[in-house]
């Protein structure tokens, strides 16, 4: 078993199946580079029997990639694992990820086939991979809400015929992280030659655990983690890159398997994304969020002032993100205020402090933003004013900010 953890980004297949989320071609390439640069380990880079489009894109990531293993998606169809090996011939390192649902449930109703035939066809699409590629993943669809027994059947039979790595997804996002760790001990403990495969986790976030699942995964004996730049992914997504990542630095006291993730490119990352598909990440998601390192407190503010940690688990820069931001509002404290006076190298006594803080709180209470240019105009508002264009440019101020006594 590995000491470290494998990051599998799926941002380009799964990922790109949410609505809003859809990537043409060039843009695909051009984030696989940034996965590069980042340091994930694999790169799904799509399912090429979906489309052309989906096809040339694997083709297109597989030329360009160096570094990174390039995996590409197949039911356990002869047709779609073909289809895989072709996409990924230009690759240095390739990977063919190919599935079948194994639940009771998914047999009977989507694939209307039999437990018999779902082993057979698991078993024969591995071996048909391994023509193409020495490493091959396996994935059981639904396989948290499979029978276990049959489970354990199936991926002991796909690890005998070559699989190197099991994925066992919770595809619905339906477990807890005390349900996910026991899983994956009892499949681990029970198929007898587990020792010869990783094992994956892939969870959805349809009950917002997906990170917490998979953290529980680890702590169970998996060394393989499938997420996605900003949690992207199917319904409500999938286990976010970046919080896996930043968990395993932050708290490596109780996760003990690290990352070779270059955590500086992580913002870089998150970036790119919202700009190629112009879908934004929420203010206040962990990590790459607007909001991630803001703070409005007053109490807050003190403290970050006099020493960051404070209030801060981990530094911006480290996430590659430029700064801490103190945000001026109705929140904000008069040590906040007099700080950011002081970067505008705006000189002000501790009355003119008092008074400009007093202003900015009642303008804060009709604004969501202030900005320095706000806070300029409130300073020499408060000031006397020496001749007549400052006269009118006061004015011009007083109408346009709403200050006022």
């Amino acid at each position: 078993m590995t000491d470290r953890l494998i990051i599998f980004d799926t941002t380009l297949r799964d990922g790109e199946q949410a609505p809003g989320f859809s990537l043409r071609v060039d843009d695909k390439v051009r984030l696989a580079r940034q996965l590069e640069a980042l340091g994930v380990d694999i790169v799904e880079a799509g399912f090429p029997i979906a489309s052309e489009a989906d096809a040339e894109a694997v083709r297109r990531v597989a030329l360009t990639l160096k570094r990174p293993v390039v995996a590409a998606l197949a039911r356990c169809i002869p047709a779609d694992v073909d289809r895989a090996g072709q996409s990924l011939k230009p690759a240095r390192r390739s990977r063919i990820h190919t599935f079948i649902a194994t639940s009771d449930l998914h047999l009977a109703k989507k694939l209307r086939i039999s437990r018999a035939t779902c082993l057979d066809a698991a078993v024969a699409a591995v071996s048909r991979a391994r023509a193409y590629t020495d490493d091959v993943e396996f994935s059981a669809e639904d396989a948290t809400r499979s029978d276990r027994d049959f489970l354990c059947r199936v991926i002991e039979a796909v690890i005998d015929a070559g699989a190197g790595t099991v994925n066992l997804p919770d595809t619905v996002g339906y477990s807890t992280p005390d349900e996910i760790g026991g899983f994956f001990r009892d499949i681990l403990s029970r198929v007898p030659n587990a020792g010869h495969a990783i094992f994956s986790a892939h969870c959805h976030d349809d009950l917002g655990l997906a990170v917490a699942n998979s953290l529980a995964a680890v702590a169970a004996g998996v060394r393989q983690i499938e997420c996605t730049i900003n949690g992207i992914g199917e319904r409500a997504g999938n286990a976010s890159l970046e919080e896996i990542v930043m968990i395993t630095r932050v708290r490596s006291d109780r996760v003990l398997v690290g990352t070779d993730i270059d955590a500086r490119e992580l913002f870089a990352a998150s970036q790119l994304l919202t700009t190629l598909t112009g879908e934004p990440v929420q203010a206040n998601k962990a990590i790459v969020g607007r909001n991630a390192f803001a703070h409005e407190a007053g109490i807050h503010q003190d403290g970050m002032l006099k020493d960051r940690r404070t209030y801060e688990i981990m530094r911006p820069e480290d996430v590659g993100v430029p700064h801490t931001t103190l945000v001026l509002g109705r929140h904000s404290g008069r040590h906040a205020v007099q700080t950011r006076c002081e970067h505008l190298a705006l000189t002000i006594s501790r009355e003119e402090l008092d008074d400009v803080y007093r202003r900015l709180v009642a303008l804060a209470e009709t604004r969501k933003h202030i900005s320095d240019d706000d806070l300029r105009a409130l300073v020499a508002a408060g000031r006397p004013v020496s001749s007549s264009s400052q006269v009118q440019e006061l004015a011009l101020h007083e109408a346009g900010y709403g200050f006022g006594v």
